[in-house]
């Protein structure tokens, strides 16, 4: 129960996750405007992974997609990847972990598949979590460089007395989203990775036959065979076979399967 338990709750999680990330690649605010010390309000800025908006004082937003893909910033371009990768490999944990769930039964599939399966959306729930922390820790690094350029070249001339005006950019909804979206889609491929443990069978048993030594003591007499070994009573391990019709060469050539202890 406590493995069922786990393994739905990290597949709900997972999808949560998922569904956050898919958001995140898709929101628009990015970076925003900084408006501290910023003598122009009427207009305000922010930036996506696929379009700029402007939204002015009256309502009215404008936004312009990114038509040029050699054009772009490298590092842009680099974020773009791996929010996709991200996307592409979280859909293809949950269809695996769907087929894995303990309380959905396929035919004659065997726990051991089951848990199989439970490890291999886990991993790639991770995977996928990690993408989508590093494409954001990415592109806020880039955000965090561009505003500490962006200050120094404010202030110029006159000993930094005359400030020049310059848009900034600061993080945007979109990068937290992106932060707990992977998070959530991490914690949900490790609690899947935990559940594959109780899923797969505890032991393997093999059934074998085991063959013993003859003793050291043989004694083959006409009519019958007696064999004896060190261990125990002479009683307990002596076993006598009448070989009835059978010559005594014939008995000592073809031992039965009693010959041996």
């Amino acid at each position: 129960m406590a493995v069922t338990a786990c393994q739905g709750l990290g597949f709900v999680v997972s999808l949560i996750g998922f569904a956050g990330i898919i958001a995140a690649t898709c929101m628009d605010q990015w970076s925003t405007q900084d408006l501290y010390n910023n003598p122009v309000t009427a207009v305000y800025n922010y930036q996506g992974l696929w379009r700029s908006c402007v939204r002015e004082s009256s309502g009215f937003t404008e936004c312009r997609g990114y038509f040029t893909l050699l054009g772009l910033p490298a590092m842009l371009q680099a974020v773009r990847a791996l929010m996709v990768v991200g996307i592409v490999l979280g859909a293809f944990g949950i269809l695996v972990s769907i087929f894995a769930l303990k309380c959905i039964r396929i035919g004659s599939m065997e726990d051991s598949a089951k848990a199989n399966m439970t490890l291999t959306s886990g991993v790639i729930f991770i995977i996928s979590g990690l993408c989508a922390i590093v494409g954001v820790s990415v592109f806020a690094n880039m955000l965090v460089t561009n505003f500490w350029m962006s200050t120094a070249n404010m202030y110029s001339g006159m000993g930094g007395m005359v400030q020049t005006v310059q848009t900034r950019y600061t993080f945007g909804a979109a990068l937290f989203v992106g932060w707990v979206a992977g998070g959530l889609t991490l914690i949900g491929g490790v609690m899947m990775c935990i559940a594959c443990r109780g899923l797969a069978p505890n032991e393997t048993n093999y059934k074998a036959v085991s063959y013993h030594a003859s003793g050291h003591n043989v004694a083959y007499k006409p009519g019958g065979f007696k064999a004896s070994t060190a261990f125990g009573s002479n009683t307990r391990n002596k076993k006598i076979y009448d070989g009835g019709a059978h010559g005594e060469d014939e008995v000592q050539s073809h031992p039965s399967k009693y010959d041996y202890v």
